[in-house]
Parts: structure tokens; C-alpha cells; sequence
């Protein structure tokens, strides 16, 4: 009797099995952040400075979950338009349940960073989710040991590679350690997703 063919693993992938869906929820996901910086330009500014992460202050701890809600202009906003989008969508090849523990590990542990180590004044912004995603898609390929992941990594770079150079200080009133943190965040992330899917593949 011949063995059945083992299903393709999640971290092989290079597209979500359900694109349409997939960009459905980032489209919508992207929506909500323009829902909140018209709140937040109607009320002032009020949500940055509430919600902001203020680094070493407990009541600016609050920001690690609504920092990257939120942006300091409509400017802000659209420069980190597409690169959610594009980067949100391929992240969710994994499947959406692994999109979620990526993006948690990445938010979460790219705010603690930042709230620990940011100078003065409030961070806000998903450019750190951004650079977590990016380095999660640059990274994963070579963890899970997938040849297609690794090649579509080589395109992203060339198009997108630019950015990396945010994790860098020295611009004025750029987050750098969002940047930084949301980056290595995406490294952890991209190996714990390997890992993971290497223990799912092992026989029962």
C-alpha cells in the first residue's frame, strides 16, 4: 500500500490559501486605521498623546496596545499604507491563526522595546509592525528551510530592502527603536513559526 503524500507545509507557502480573504481582512484592518486618525484629528491630537507609548512612564505602558494605531498626520498614515497592506497580506501564508501570533509577538515585544529603551515624547505608528512583518518574510525562508519562501524573500528585498536602513538612528522625530525592535521581533517570530511547524509535520 502506498503511503499518501504529506500535505504541503504552512511555512512553504508564499501566498495565503485564501487570497481574497486574506486581503479582505488587511483592507479592512487598513480601514481602521483611518477610522482612528479621524478620531484622533477631531479630537485634537487627544489619542496620540493618550495612547502614545511614553517610554519608562506606567501610564505610557498602556501604548504598547495602541501605539500602532496610531500616526502623527494623514501623511504618516499613507506612507505606511501599502507597505501594511503588502506586508500583511504575505504574512498571512501560514494560515490566519499564525498571522495572529506573528503580529502579537511582533506588536507586543517591538512596544516593549520600545517603551523600555525610546527617548522622549510619544511613539506612535505601525512602522515597527511594518519592519516585524518585513524581516518575518525576509527570514522565514531560510528557517523553514523553503526554497520558493527564500526566492520571494530576494524580491522583497529588492524592492522593499531600502527600509531597512530605519533601524539606524539619527532622523529627526523617527521612531528608530520601533523600528528596531518590531525588526528583531520579526526575526524571533519567523524562527518560533518554523519551529512550530516543524513539531506539527513530526507523526503523531
Amino acid at each position: 500500500m502506498v503511503a499518501p503524500a504529506p500535505a504541503p507545509r504552512r511555512t512553504a507557502r508564499v501566498l495565503p490559501r485564501n487570497p481574497v480573504s486574506s486581503a479582505l481582512f488587511m483592507l479592512l484592518f487598513t480601514a481602521g486605521l483611518y477610522v482612528v486618525e479621524a478620531f484622533d484629528v477631531v479630537s485634537g491630537g487627544a489619542l496620540d498623546r493618550t495612547y502614545g507609548i511614553e517610554p519608562l512612564q506606567v501610564d505610557g505602558l498602556d501604548g504598547v496596545l495602541f501605539a500602532p494605531l496610531l500616526h502623527g498626520n494623514w501623511a504618516h498614515l499613507m506612507s505606511n499604507t501599502v507597505p501594511f497592506l503588502v506586508f500583511g497580506f504575505l504574512a498571512m501564508a501560514g494560515g490566519f491563526r499564525q498571522f495572529l501570533v506573528v503580529t502579537a509577538t511582533i506588536w507586543v515585544l517591538g512596544g516593549l522595546g520600545v517603551w523600555l529603551t525610546g527617548g522622549s515624547g510619544y511613539h506612535i505608528g505601525a512602522s515597527g509592525v511594518i519592519f516585524g512583518w518585513l524581516v518575518f518574510l525576509l527570514t522565514r525562508g531560510f528557517f523553514a528551510r523553503s526554497g520558493l519562501q527564500i526566492l520571494m524573500a530576494v524580491g522583497l528585498f529588492f524592492v522593499w530592502g531600502g527600509i531597512l536602513f530605519g533601524v539606524l538612528p539619527g532622523q529627526p522625530g523617527i521612531s528608530w527603536q520601533a523600528h528596531l525592535f518590531g525588526a528583531l521581533a520579526g526575526l524571533l517570530a519567523a524562527r518560533l513559526a518554523a519551529r512550530a511547524d516543524r513539531r506539527s509535520a513530526l507523526p503523531a
